[in-house]
């Protein structure tokens, strides 16, 4: 066997070549076991088409050969046509169409619905691109070089400095950069919360609407949930006294999935359960800057700091592949989520931190959510009108704000509206599928859609709608769409 880190020389200069690995035995003719061993790299794809091999000098110096004996390999390779050789190009793998019984067989593409309107996914297109790389040159030239070093568990300052200011301005948020925490994502920063023994020592109090995988998260930490009910004016937060639980996940700004805000009285009942029983309230607020019918609705976390735990991210305000999330922490709990992240969860690419340092603070995240806020706005007027038009007995809940809205179905049509949709390949959520399984059973009046708005490319956002409607459950009598 041999290994070879091949240097070539161009003008009487050695420079670097490639490393080449071949098996050549010990014992027998030399040029025969080259040609051999390059001929089985090139068939079992080791060298790929293209691939540029070592100049003869290189390659018989590393390998101890004589160099007419590597050039004679590489000619008989170049008449059976597994090689090129070309003047000034070198020799180089050849092209060659792999006979089929040595084809790797197909793999099926994953189906993508022809029409998506799931929830939770923003308009990927409109990731600004030259923005966010202008601030990315910005920040790279401007940062330290303890910046290529280990990271702080707490995240870059630049990140949680940017932060503070654009959560106090934007989301009336009291903290500041010692209590912020970054983490890859709400998912992330919830696991972390419930991992800690203060949260798993009694049940936790969650909307009886809200996301599966969160629910599967605190389960997974050995946090027991027990559902509020919710209804037009959010979670009823009176009911926390009546149950066990010392901490509530909300979702006040915009109740997920049903989109309604949380009712002054009810963000003041939660404030005042957490202090009188030393309870934490988790706040999160996933879409809290797409309000588009009045000013956002502020975070209840400036009600109460001390018992308030605030969590943010990009995933819907920029894109879910950024991984960059927040949260802003009392002070009596910064040590041990700092401590807990530590131990299970990698530190944020802090090249990324910089450059969502660097767009918040030049205005840069201001101006794309004002963008946004306009663009979604629309979506969701084209939603409204093209229901009015061709389905006005179905209602729609939620629209004041976020990314998507739910749609009220008559009573017992959300299964069979399911099955309709899927035959026409339109990917739907059902707003059952929200709904904790130790909440009371739901009537049939509560059957329903979530649809995400904010997904489909802009040319093929009228035909969703369109076929949206072919699908939706008519009135008795009505044959026409």
């Amino acid at each position: 066997m041999t290994g070879s880190s091949v240097k070539g020389s161009a003008g009487g200069a050695e420079r670097p070549g490639l490393d080449l690995h071949l098996e050549l035995p010990r014992r027998g003719g030399r040029r025969a076991a080259l040609t051999r061993a390059l001929r089985e790299a090139v068939r079992d794809g080791r060298l790929a088409p293209g691939t540029k091999l070592p100049p003869y000098r290189s390659l018989a110096a590393d390998l101890g050969m004589a160099r007419n004996t590597v050039a004679d390999a590489y000619a008989e390779l170049v008449a059976e046509g597994w090689l090129t050789a070309r003047q000034g190009s070198g020799t180089r793998v050849a092209d060659r169409t792999a006979p089929p019984a040595e084809a790797e067989p197909a793999q099926p593409a994953a189906a993508r619905p022809a029409f998506d309107l799931r929830q939770g996914q923003p308009h990927t297109g409109s990731f600004p691109r030259t923005a966010w790389l202008a601030a990315a040159r910005r920040a790279l030239s401007a940062a330290p070089n303890e910046v290529f070093g280990p990271g702080d568990p707490r995240g870059r300052i630049e990140l949680r400095r940017a932060l503070a200011g654009y959560l106090a301005r934007a989301r009336g948020v009291r903290t500041s950069p010692e209590r912020i925490v970054i983490c890859s994502g709400f998912a992330y920063g919830l696991g972390l919360l419930a991992g800690l023994p203060r949260l798993r020592r009694a049940p936790m109090a969650v909307e009886e609407y809200g996301l599966p995988r969160h629910r599967a998260i605190l389960d997974a930490a050995g946090v027991r949930t027990v559902p509020l009910a919710v209804d037009a004016h959010g979670a009823d937060t009176s009911a926390l006294a009546a149950t066990k639980a010392r901490s509530v996940l909300l979702t006040p700004a915009h109740q997920f999935p049903t989109g309604v805000p949380l009712h002054p009285k009810r963000r003041a009942a939660a404030v005042a359960w957490a202090r009188a029983t030393g309870a934490l309230v988790l706040e999160d607020d996933y879409d809290g800057e797409f309000r588009y019918d009045r000013q956002p609705v502020g975070a209840v976390q400036g009600l109460d700091p001390e018992r308030v735990v605030y969590l943010g991210s990009v995933s819907k305000s920029l894109s879910p592949a950024l991984r960059l999330g927040w949260m802003a922490l009392p002070a009596h709990l910064v040590d041990a989520v700092v401590a807990a992240k530590g131990l299970r969860e990698p530190t944020v690419s802090a090249l990324d931190q910089l450059t969502l340092a660097e767009f918040i603070e030049s205005g840069g995240y201001d101006r794309h959510l004002r963008g946004m806020r306009q663009r979604y706005r629309r979506r969701r007027d084209q939603l409204a009108a093209t229901l009015a038009g061709h389905a006005p007995h179905i209602t729609l809940s939620g629209v004041a704000a976020g990314l998507h809205a739910v749609l009220h179905l008559p009573p017992g049509t959300e299964t069979a509206t399911l099955k309709a949709a899927a035959a026409c390949n339109i990917a739907l959520d059902p707003l059952s599928d929200y709904r904790h399984p130790l909440a009371p059973p739901a009537s049939a009046a509560s059957d329903g859609l979530v649809v995400g708005y904010a997904a489909p490319p802009d040319h093929a956002y009228t035909s969703t709608l369109e076929a949206l409607c072919r699908v939706l459950p008519r009135l008795p009598g009505v044959t026409g769409g």
